[in-house]
C-alpha cells in the first residue's frame, strides 16, 4: 500500500488552467518518478454539487499524491520543493493564501466496499478533514473500522475510503490544518446527486433502499470539513453508478432538485 498521501490544495490564475494540466501531465509527472517512494498523482476539481454546501471550499483543484517513503521526515519537504522549483509555481493563484499541502500517514490501504470495480477509474474523491473527540480515540478509530467504512462503501456511487493521521513533517507552504485525521472517500458515480441524496437518506434513516446507517459516533468531531472533487486527469469514470445492490428500488426523481432524500 501506499502509506503516505499528500492534498495539495490550490487555485490556478485564471486562463491557465489548460498550462497547468498540461505541466502536471508532462514535466511534473516525469519528476516525479525521480522522487523517492513515489506511487501515483491524480488531479480533481472541486464538485458543483457538496454535502456540506454552506462550508468554506476555498480550493477549485486538488492534486493528490501517494508515496511509500522509506525516510518520511527527509522525502516529505521535496514534493513542495519540487513544485515551487517548477514552471508552474507561476501559474498558481496564491493571492488568497488558500494554497494549502497536507501529508497524511494512513493507517491502512483502501477499505473496498461490493459497489468497488477495481478496473475502471474513480469518478471523483471527497475528503474530510476530520477530529475525534478528545479522549475518545480508540471508540473514533473503532467507529470508523467496524461500523461507518462498511456503511459508506455500500452506498451507490461511494465504493471505498481509507484513513490516516497528519504527519509530523509536511511541505512547504506549510499552514494551519483544520483536521488530525484524514477520511479519504472514493465514488464512482456519474450521479453525484443521486450519490450525495442517498448518503444523507440512509444517515436519516429514510432511504428507498430500505437500509439505514447507524447512529454517528459521539467520538467525533463536528469539527470537520467535507469536500467533494470530481476527477480530471487520467481515465475517467463513464460505468453509471457503481452499486451491487437494486437501484430500481428509488423512485424515477430521486436524483432530481425536489425529489424524495
Amino acid at each position: 500500500m501506499a502509506r503516505y498521501v499528500t492534498l495539495h490544495l490550490h487555485n490556478i490564475v485564471s486562463g491557465k488552467e489548460d498550462d497547468y494540466a498540461r505541466w502536471f501531465d508532462g514535466a511534473q509527472l516525469d519528476a516525479l518518478k525521480a522522487l523517492d517512494g513515489f506511487r501515483s498523482a491524480d488531479r480533481f476539481e472541486i464538485a458543483a454539487l457538496q454535502i456540506m454546501p454552506d462550508i468554506d471550499q476555498p480550493w477549485r483543484f486538488l492534486s493528490l499524491y501517494t508515496f511509500d517513503y522509506d525516510v518520511p521526515d527527509r522525502d516529505i519537504p521535496k514534493l513542495g520543493q519540487l513544485l515551487a522549483e517548477s514552471d508552474a509555481a507561476a501559474l498558481l493563484d496564491d493571492t488568497d493564501k488558500a494554497e494549502r499541502f497536507y501529508t497524511y500517514n494512513m493507517y491502512s490501504d483502501w477499505y473496498v466496499g461490493p459497489n468497488w470495480q477495481a478496473d475502471q477509474p474513480l469518478s471523483g474523491v471527497s475528503i474530510i478533514l476530520a477530529n475525534f473527540v478528545a479522549g475518545r480515540e480508540d471508540a473514533y478509530h473503532r467507529w470508523y473500522d467496524e461500523v461507518h467504512m462498511p456503511e459508506v462503501s455500500r452506498v451507490p456511487g461511494h465504493v471505498g475510503m481509507k484513513r490516516g493521521r497528519l504527519a509530523g513533517t509536511q511541505c512547504e507552504p506549510r499552514r494551519f490544518c483544520p483536521g488530525s485525521d484524514l477520511v479519504l472517500c472514493a465514488q464512482q458515480t456519474d450521479d453525484l446527486l443521486f450519490t450525495i441524496r442517498d448518503f444523507s437518506a440512509r444517515a436519516r434513516g429514510v432511504s428507498p433502499s430500505g437500509i439505514a446507517m447507524e447512529a454517528r459516533s459521539s467520538a467525533g468531531s463536528f469539527a470537520r470539513t467535507v469536500h467533494y472533487f470530481t476527477k480530471i486527469s487520467g481515465d475517467r469514470w463513464t460505468g453509471g453508478i457503481a452499486y451491487d445492490g437494486d437501484l430500481s428500488a428509488y423512485p424515477a426523481d430521486f436524483a432530481q432538485p425536489n425529489g424524495q432524500g
